[in-house]
């Protein structure tokens, strides 16, 4: 059996950007193969966060994931600071790691770029993907584009440690770009993300749906009304793509390079489109939110299900590195 494991940092809600990238994505694959989901908040803490807001993010983006469409009958969801585990292994593989393979990371040295004093965390995040994904022997992980030069990391970690405790132990895992490569922001530059304001929920309501929309950078020929476009330059076109069916697409391009219409019609289409088709997820998710119990339960049935396969997994890694053995417990003498 296939196994596949992928992770999503606890930022609250999500937004259209992560579901159309990975989230999507991932309630497809749940149907054909053994997937671990996890909530990496481990990974949120290597660069500054608001400490009293993480434990409501890592709840918020449980209940959008349930939302979206993970079933807990089909998949395994869990957080990661609640597996013990991934951090053992992270240690374990940076014994292998060579630091250069480290520092040419593209992700590292843009985010170094921005951090006063760089952190060691920052550094080894590939480390503890990699144990996060080899945790859990998975053989795919579903990524986006900036994500592949990770998984290869992955790979190389697995190699390196098989040669050195034993042969085919770790598989090397494949990456596994969706449809939807790469969700652009409203400002048509950057990739969406929370921090830079340039998301859309996929909690919002039409209203704010609108708002958000209705600023957004479109293509960049269409000075006035008047003006032709090319629709596969504009930002938008892409999200008709996603929200809209296929003769409101063609709609859309049509009038976009005749000057049909303005590009604040082609918006309020959009936003029309985008309530409708996120509507379900809102319905479900205000039925968690009005549960929160069972969320919890979610999460903890899913962090054991993982940690049966982590403690097993880890087991055996310290036999195979010459690690003491921990002594057994053994009952109380009555």
């Amino acid at each position: 059996m296939i196994r596949v494991f992928s992770g999503i940092q606890p930022s609250g809600e999500l937004h259209i950007g992560n579901y159309l990238g990975a989230v999507k994505h991932w309630v497809g694959l749940q149907d054909e193969y053994e997937c671990f989901f996890c909530i990496v908040d481990y990974h949120a803490i290597t660069q500054d966060y608001d400490v009293d807001a993480l434990e409501s993010h890592t709840f918020d983006m449980a209940v959008s994931l349930l939302a979206a469409g993970l079933d807990p009958g089909k998949c395994v969801l869990f957080v990661q600071s609640h597996v013990l585990e991934h951090t053992e292994l992270a240690w374990v593989f940076t014994t292998v790691t060579p630091l250069g393979e480290l520092e040419r990371m593209t992700q590292f040295k843009e985010k170094a770029q921005r951090q006063e004093s760089v952190l060691a965390g920052l550094l080894n995040y590939p480390v503890l993907q990699a144990a996060d994904v080899l945790l859990y022997k998975a053989n795919r992980v579903p990524v986006g584009e900036d994500q592949v030069q990770h998984v290869e990391l992955i790979r190389e970690i697995a190699r390196k440690w098989n040669t050195r405790y034993g042969q085919d132990f770790f598989p090397e895992p494949h990456a596994q770009v969706g449809r939807a490569r790469r969700i652009l922001g409203l400002d048509g530059q950057s990739k969406m993300s929370k921090s830079l304001g340039n998301t859309i929920g996929i909690l919002e309501e039409l209203d704010g749906i609108w708002e958000l929309l209705r600023p957004a950078v479109t293509d960049p020929a269409r000075v006035t009304r008047k003006d032709p476009g090319t629709p596969e330059m504009c930002n938008l076109y892409a999200l008709h793509q996603q929200f809209s069916p296929a003769y409101t697409v063609e709609e859309v391009a049509n009038k976009c390079r005749t000057a049909g219409w303005g590009c604040l019609d082609c918006k309020r289409v959009l936003a029309d489109n985008m309530a409708v088709a996120l509507a379900p997820i809102r319905e479900r998710a205000a039925e968690l939110r009005a549960r929160p119990e069972r969320v919890q339960e979610v999460l903890e049935s899913g962090a054991e299900r993982a940690r049966s396969v982590a403690r097993e997994t880890m087991r055996e890694v310290r036999e195979r590195m010459g690690l003491l053995s921990a002594p057994q417990a053994t009952p109380s003498e009555t």
